[in-house]
């Protein structure tokens, strides 16, 4: 059994030259954006390819399919996958390798108990939404573990395989989108998305030479469970968060409005292939400058989470400009109403991309509980904004809750920062005390 690895247990390492550090991160950050690139390309394709052939009410189907996925991709993360960045970045090849068998495996059992719900559940409630849900159910296991093999690269520091990986996934997903767009249906859409995520998964076994161990996942659970729990609770509460607000505003204002909301999302796209491709690797670099340079943290997250802001709302502003033309050659008939939408929503992503640097530290800093009860708090506000407003103000006035919701997150996710931060700087002072 691989002992657990924190950074209290570890003494600090010394830092490497300054720019010969820089170097190497950079190289990281940019094998991070290329294959949040890849990823996000597929994803967008997938989005725009949907919105164009079947319309805005097929679309929101998809897209309440689309946000189950992330549910269950965040319990994975949270019990297989985070624990593994955390624990296991940059420490030796031997470890990291048990390491991963055990993670993966974890993450292929998610995949095998909540698919399997999702099939029953899907073949039970038949209609629009039934056959959709069923196919997703069948496609888990392959989805969570391609996404469980590219965190276990970059924790390795290795995200080139993970771009690879991904690029795989996206040559896969050409043909098999032809055949869907043959079948046109909501169904074949998401069989095609799946089947190309497996291909990339099997691939991911290749590349490594590692064999994910479902027999080993409940010792990985045993051993990362002062962790693993809370990142679940706190990764469900976020997703689940959203999948909350879209059933809810299918609900209020209909499937349209779910469809509206994913095609302004959409259009954030490439600046949130930016955002996913930086946070691949911002826990394992931060955990990186805590174990190096831990008083340097503080301004790395602050770099981080206020660099992806002014970004997003450059890029919001990008948006707004755009020609109506443009924006109904990507989106056909869904863009008029998904473009009374880019203003909120864009001010939703950047205060997330700001809270994503204090999250990033609180998560290298393993104060899970912190970043625990950071997350409910802004779960919470994400629903209620996002519901409260569709009850008063429709479609637009659930995004302008969101962001409201969003922006309030951010500001608890730091001063739960500044409080980690002081302590962990106590208890430095008290171990070095100590004789």
């Amino acid at each position: 059994m691989t002992p657990m690895t924190t950074e209290k247990e570890n003494p600090q390492t010394p830092a490497p030259p300054a720019g010969s550090a820089r170097r190497a991160l950079a190289g990281r950050l940019s094998w991070g954006l290329a294959d949040q690139a890849a990823s996000s390309v597929s994803n967008f394709a997938v989005g725009i390819y949907v919105a164009r052939s079947l319309g805005v009410t097929a679309f929101g189907v998809f897209s309440l399919a689309w946000v189950t996925y992330g549910v269950v991709l965040n319990v994975s993360r949270g019990l297989a996958t985070d624990p593994l960045t955390v624990r296991f970045s940059g420490v030796s090849d031997a470890s990291w390798r048990g390491a991963v068998a055990r993670s993966t495996g974890t993450a292929l059992g998610v995949g095998a108990a909540i698919g399997g719900v999702c099939l029953v559940g899907g073949l039970a409630l038949g209609g629009r939404v039934g056959p959709a849900f069923a196919c997703l159910g069948v496609l888990l296991p392959g989805l969570l573990l391609q996404d469980a093999w590219r965190f276990s690269f970059f924790a390795a520091g290795i995200g080139r395989k993970a771009f690879f990986n991904d690029l795989v996934w996206c040559v896969a997903l050409v043909p098999a989108m032809v055949v869907a767009a043959r079948v046109g249906s909501v169904a074949a859409f998401v069989l095609a998305w799946g089947a190309s995520a497996t291909v990339a998964a099997g691939y991911g076994y290749i590349q490594s030479g590692i064999l994910p161990r479902m027999t080993q996942a409940r010792g990985w659970l045993r051993e990362q469970r002062d962790l693993g729990y809370r990142y679940l609770v706190e990764n469900v509460s976020l997703s689940g968060a959203s999948q909350l607000r879209a059933y809810g505003l299918g609900a209020i204002a209909g499937l349209g409005a779910v469809g509206a909301v994913r095609g302004a999302e959409l259009l954030m796209g490439p600046f949130l292939a930016v955002l996913m491709g930086l946070s691949l690797v911002t826990v394992p670099e931060a955990a990186r400058v805590l174990r190096q340079a831990p008083h340097r943290l503080g301004r790395f997250c602050l770099l981080l989470g206020g660099g992806q802001a002014g970004a997003a709302l450059l890029w919001g502003a990008a948006l707004l400009l755009m020609p109506n033309r443009l924006g109904e050659l990507a989106l056909g008939s869904v863009w008029h109403s998904a473009s009374q939408l880019i203003a909120p929503i864009t001010l939703g992503v950047a205060g997330a991309g700001l809270g994503t640097g204090a999250a990033a530290g609180l998560r290298a800093l393993g104060a899970a509980r912190r970043s625990l009860r950071s997350q409910l708090f802004a779960s919470a506000c994400y629903v209620g904004g996002g519901l409260g407003g569709a009850a008063v103000a429709g479609t637009v006035g659930s995004a302008w809750g969101v962001a409201a919701a969003t922006v309030s997150g951010s500001a608890v996710w730091w001063l739960q920062l500044r409080s980690a931060l002081r302590e962990h700087h106590q208890d430095s002072i008290r171990e070095v005390r100590t004789p």
